[in-house]
């Protein structure tokens, strides 16, 4: 199966300045609007993080509780 090189160069030519033209037409945000996401993604992360971090705990210690009390 030979390629073609040159249809190859010619398709990402095309998929290139299909990129471009989306980019465009994209509405993109503020500085405030980015950089106002960006806190709220990083809050909403450490709050799951602390969740998660506390269920561990919680069932780390059930574990071992349930250990000590076989032993």
């Amino acid at each position: 199966m030979a390629v073609n090189v040159m249809d190859w160069v010619n398709q990402a030519r095309s998929f290139l300045m299909d990129v471009q033209t989306e980019a465009k037409r994209v509405t993109w945000p503020t500085w405030r609007q980015a950089v106002v996401q960006t806190v709220v993604a990083l809050i909403f992360v450490f709050i799951i993080a602390l969740y998660l971090g506390l269920v561990d705990l919680a069932l780390t210690r059930a574990i071992d509780f349930l250990f000590t009390m076989v032993n």
